[in-house]
C-alpha cells in the first residue's frame, strides 16, 4: 500500500490485506485475457469500529486559550464550553466514533505529586473561569451521551492509558486518543492505537501512528519515549531529566543502549560519558517513574458497549440554547453557517435592491 493510502486508511481505521506476488500475477495474467488464468482472488478489506478517548483537560485548557471569552446568558464563561462543543459536532458530522469515553483529572494531589512535589510546581493556579468550565464540561458530555471517567490521585492520562490498554487488543478496534499534547504517545501501538494531537488551535489535527513516532523522533519507538522523557526531562510538568541531555544527546543515547537502566550499568564503560552523567541516576530514574504512565488505574472497567454514545438531539440543543450557543444550534440541525451567513446577506441585499410592495408604498410617505 502506498505511503499516502497507508496514512489514510490510519485516519479512517480501514485496514486494506496487501495482495501477495502469487495474487498479483494471478491478477494481471487474468485482465491479459489468459484463459488458463483464474479470477483474482478479492481484496479483503476491513473497517475497524473506533474508540475514541478523549483528554478532556488538555483539550479544555486549549479551547479556553484559543477562543474569545464568551459568556452565557446567564453571564458564566463559557469559551471553552463552545470549542469543545465544536469538536463534538463535528466529530458526528465527519467521523462519528463507535465508542467514545472523555477521561478528566481531579483537583486532589495524585500520586506524582507525593512522589515529587515539585511535579508541575511552576504552573500559576488555573483561574476560576478555566475551573468553572471543567466542571461545566460534564454537563455537555451528557448532553451528547458520553461517558466521563476520573479518579482521585491519577491524571487523565492515566486513565486513557488504562482503557486504552485494555481495549487496544479487541478484534477490529481502532483505540484513538484524542488530545493537545504528546503525552500518551508513549502508548502508540502500530495502527491499533494511535495518537490525534491538536496542531494549533482547536481545529487542524496530526495523527500519530506507529511510524509517525519514529519519524518525529529520529528513529524512537513510541515505547522508548519513556526512557527518552526520563533522560531530557519535561518542562511542561517540571520534570527535570538529567542536567547537560537535550533532545539530540537523549535520542542518541536511547538508541546506544535502549533504556535508562541499561545505559547506567554500562556507563563506566565509556569514561566521557561517566564523568558527565554517572551522578545523576537517581534523577533519570525518578523522572522515569514520573513520566510513564499507569495502566492499571483503579477503575471500574466498562464493557465496550457500554461507551457507545446515545446522542440527542433535542438534549444537546436544549444545552446549547441554555448555553446562548444559536450557531451550534444550526450546525447540529445540519445547517452550514457560512452558507447561512451567506444566503442573508444576499436575502438582504436583494431586500434593499428590491424592496416589497407594501415597503415601497411607506417609503413614499
Amino acid at each position: 500500500m502506498g505511503g499516502a493510502n497507508k496514512k489514510r486508511a490510519v485516519e479512517i481505521g480501514v485496514v486494506a490485506a496487501i495482495p501477495s506476488r502469487q495474487e498479483r500475477k494471478r491478477e494481471n495474467d487474468y485482465n491479459k485475457g489468459d484463459d488458463n488464468a483464474a479470477p483474482p482472488a478479492r481484496q479483503k478489506i476491513i473497517t475497524m469500529k473506533k474508540l475514541l478517548l478523549v483528554d478532556a483537560n488538555s483539550i479544555i485548557h486549549r479551547s479556553f486559550h484559543a477562543l474569545p471569552p464568551f459568556t452565557t446568558p446567564a453571564g458564566k464563561p463559557s469559551g471553552a464550553i463552545y470549542g469543545i462543543a465544536s469538536i463534538l459536532l463535528k466529530l458526528w458530522r465527519d467521523d462519528r466514533p463507535d465508542y467514545i469515553a472523555a477521561l478528566f483529572d481531579r483537583p486532589e494531589p495524585t500520586f506524582r505529586d507525593k512522589i515529587y512535589a515539585e511535579y508541575k510546581a511552576q504552573r500559576p493556579p488555573a483561574p476560576s473561569e478555566l475551573v468553572q468550565q471543567i466542571i461545566e464540561a460534564h454537563h455537555l458530555f451528557a448532553a451528547f451521551g458520553v461517558t466521563t471517567f476520573e479518579k482521585p490521585g491519577y491524571e487523565a492520562d492515566d486513565l486513557i492509558a488504562t482503557l486504552a490498554v485494555h481495549f487496544k487488543n479487541t478484534p477490529d478496534l481502532q483505540v484513538v486518543i484524542l488530545t493537545g499534547d504528546r503525552d500518551t504517545l508513549q502508548l502508540v501501538d502500530s495502527n491499533k492505537l494511535v495518537v490525534q494531537i491538536f496542531n494549533t488551535g482547536i481545529s487542524d489535527t496530526t495523527i500519530y501512528d506507529e511510524s509517525a513516532v519514529i519519524a518525529k523522533y529520529d528513529g524512537l519507538a513510541p515505547t522508548q519515549l519513556i526512557e527518552y522523557k526520563a533522560l531530557v526531562g519535561d518542562n511542561s510538568d517540571n520534570i527535570k531529566g538529567v542536567p547537560g541531555i537535550g533532545p539530540k544527546t537523549g535520542t542518541e543515547l536511547i538508541k546506544r543502549f535502549g533504556t535508562v537502566e541499561n545505559m547506567f550499568e554500562h556507563l563506566a564503560e565509556d569514561e566521557k560519558l561517566q564523568q558527565k552523567f554517572g551522578a545523576y541516576r537517581k534523577e533519570a530514574e525518578l523522572s522515569r517513574e514520573l513520566v510513564i504512565l499507569e495502566k492499571h488505574a483503579p477503575i471500574e472497567m466498562p464493557e465496550l458497549e457500554a461507551l457507545r454514545p446515545f446522542p440527542s438531539t433535542n438534549a444537546a440543543e436544549e444545552y446549547f440554547i441554555e448555553m446562548g450557543f444559536s450557531t451550534l444550534v444550526k450546525r447540529l440541525h445540519g445547517e452550514d453557517p457560512k452558507a447561512a451567513k451567506a444566503k442573508a446577506s444576499a436575502k438582504s441585499a436583494a431586500a434593499k435592491k428590491h424592496p416589497p410592495a407594501a415597503q415601497q408604498q411607506q417609503s413614499l410617505f
